[in-house]
């Protein structure tokens, strides 16, 4: 099924502070798409936004899931409709071992309708899968014992994010830096192993700084923020560009959104 994800006219604030200002975005399954920009310019508040931070009020638009009305639902019904957040700086969980965490969660997605205490995927079946996974991503199957991120390295808390994105096999991904803290091997590990696991599976918006993790998921389609606004749209050479050149171009270009991200990152250097 070719699976929609629409973003329309999205105005999003935190507290009284307008970050996004009118994000026109819409995904489909099995299309990669890159989301550059500057510093402080509402990359990571569009990708908080789609997955329901509480953090984040969405004051104009909409967001739509196959016509469904995403804005609707919690956080926990966005994951088990279909949508996934690899998070920059990802939370740990102390006590709970990432098998286990992973065998609820993906019991969840696969059945969405499941309650809390009812039959999980059986043990037997998920260990070979999960087991199946780890070896496709080159990782240690002692590190399904750990406790979620608890004590993880910047690139093991990367890899932690992008083993889930394997087992759950959402419909659409947002991948918020997913290169940030890494070195240049841990980067291309980490770009090979997004490949790895299929990207044509499903929908994906990967948010980064960098031309690295794209070297292996190049985009159809790669926009530029601004400002808290799309300010430009290509393909995989734009974010080549932007890569090799900065974005001194882009800023010249849209005087505005300038304006705008500099107001922007003045109002986050003050807090």
């Amino acid at each position: 099924m070719n699976h929609i994800l629409k973003i329309e006219n999205l105005h999003v604030s935190v507290g009284d502070k307008p970050i996004l200002r009118g994000v026109n975005l819409t995904i489909k399954h099995g299309e990669t798409h890159a989301l550059m920009g500057p510093n402080g310019s509402g990359k990571s508040t569009l990708g908080l936004a789609i997955m329901g931070h509480p953090g984040y009020t969405v004051t104009e638009g909409s967001i739509t899931l196959d016509g469904e009305d995403v804005l609707a639902m919690a956080p926990d019904e966005r994951a088990r409709t279909g949508i996934f957040m690899a998070f920059q700086r990802p939370m740990a969980i102390p006590g709970v071992k990432m098998a286990d965490f992973l065998r609820h969660a993906t019991t969840n997605v696969r059945n969405p309708d499941r309650k809390e205490g009812e039959e999980l995927i059986p043990m037997r079946e998920f260990r070979k899968e999960l087991k199946e996974k780890m070896a496709h991503l080159r990782m240690d199957v002692e590190f399904a014992r750990r406790y979620v991120n608890d004590g993880f390295s910047g690139g093991e808390m990367k890899r932690a994010e992008i083993l889930q994105l394997a087992m759950l096999q959402p419909k659409f991904a947002v991948l918020d830096e997913t290169d940030s803290g890494l070195d240049a091997d841990a980067v291309r590990l980490a770009s090979e192993s997004i490949a790895d696991i299929g990207r044509e599976k499903m929908g994906l918006l990967i948010i980064t700084h960098h031309d690295k993790l794209l070297v292996h998921n190049p985009p159809e389609y790669t926009h530029v923020m601004l400002g808290g606004r799309l300010v430009e749209t290509g393909g995989k050479e734009l974010a080549v560009e932007l890569h090799e050149h900065g974005y001194d171009r882009i800023r010249k270009s849209y005087p505005e959104a300038e304006a705008a991200n500099q107001e922007m990152l003045a109002e986050e250097t003050a807090v």
